[in-house]
């Protein structure tokens, strides 16, 4: 009796969740659809005002007392700018993705750059960001960190990303420069010991695969690889669905040395002839430390065939000007 009544509970909650889910989202499309609506009305009627101002005093100050009094909360001045912006942003209906929510494009509408509006709109719906994703990747500037990745950038790079978000073709495409790992709460010049952090980016692996990027699994950490009877440890290692390979990540709290890529030349070495199977492409190899030497990195990684890299990581979200402005700097030099 009791399983059966398991039974036709189980039935009833996913009837009902998958429902309520269907109504969510017919009403976020519904809700859009409006604000898009309205913000089409109140730039219409604009032309009528030859005082921008005074329309944004007076005007809206108007017309959102008489909507509050005939339509009840939700249309303060304040939300009725935004659906004028919304509308300014996207003035064609057709592109607005109807996976995305009313508070998603309230994050996307504010960024100026079209290009990185459209490369934040193309990864809420490629990684299915909820809202406080999408926060935490406008705060962490990924956009700039992607394409100072490899350390230079070009105006091709800027349009792939804006018009197809970030695709994973080769290992490079999953490197961050630098990598951010706020959600850990370290506080400010803290020393923290290598298993501590292996430690706490463990406990907040969520967090953590947010940062990584795209089609990342958590495998395990301290893999053990046992050779003549010596034992060696990779801290951390993952596997990339889209690249189908084995991503092997080892934590240093100090600069990058040579040595560090050598090791990690012996990991890639193992897993790509112990571990692997014959579908598993290249494994790839991520040296997260504190400073690196970019002419000892050349040098070292010279001649060798793996897939090695290294990057450095932050315990604090990165001066978004700064990066801006090495961006521009770049394209700059460029032309």
């Amino acid at each position: 009796m009791l399983e059966k009544n398991n039974k036709m509970i189980n039935e009833i909650t996913e009837l009902v969740t998958k429902v309520k889910s269907e109504l969510a989202n017919e009403i976020n499309k519904s809700v859009v659809f409006v604000y898009w609506n309205i913000g089409k009305i109140i730039v219409s009627n604009e032309s009528e005002y030859n005082n921008r101002l005074e329309y944004g005093k007076e005007v809206l100050k108007g017309l959102s007392d008489e909507l509050t009094k005939y339509l009840g909360k939700g249309y303060s001045v304040s939300n009725l700018k935004y659906m004028r912006m919304f509308y300014k942003a996207y003035p064609n209906f057709d592109v607005i993705s109807p996976n995305l929510s009313w508070s998603h494009y309230l994050e996307l509408m504010i960024i100026e750059d079209k290009d990185k509006r459209n490369f934040y709109e193309k990864e809420c719906i490629n990684s299915n960001w909820s809202v406080r994703e999408l926060r935490r990747q406008l705060d962490t500037s990924l956009f700039e960190r992607l394409l100072l990745s490899d350390g230079k950038t070009n105006k091709e790079k800027v349009y792939e990303l804006s018009t197809k978000g970030q695709e994973l073709n080769k290992p490079s495409d999953i490197i961050k420069q630098p990598y951010v790992f706020e959600f850990l709460g370290v506080k400010e010049n803290k020393p923290v010991l290598e298993k501590d952090l292996e430690y706490k980016l463990i406990r907040h692996i969520e967090d953590f695969l947010l940062e990584l990027g795209k089609g990342f699994m958590f495998v395990g950490s301290q893999q053990r690889i046992t050779l003549n009877n010596t034992d060696y440890y990779v801290d951390m290692v993952f596997y990339n669905k889209f690249l189908k390979s084995y991503v092997l990540i080892d934590l240093k709290m100090n600069k990058l040395k040579a040595e560090n890529l050598g090791q990690m030349n012996l990991y890639l070495n193992y897993y790509e002839q112990a571990i692997n199977s014959e579908d598993d492409g290249k494994p790839i190899g991520i040296i997260l430390c504190a400073e690196k030497d970019k002419v000892m990195l050349e040098y070292a990684l010279g001649g060798l065939s793996n897939n090695i890299f290294a990057s450095t990581y932050t315990y604090y979200i990165p001066n978004k000007e700064q990066l801006i402005s090495e961006v521009e700097k770049v394209l700059n030099n460029e032309n």
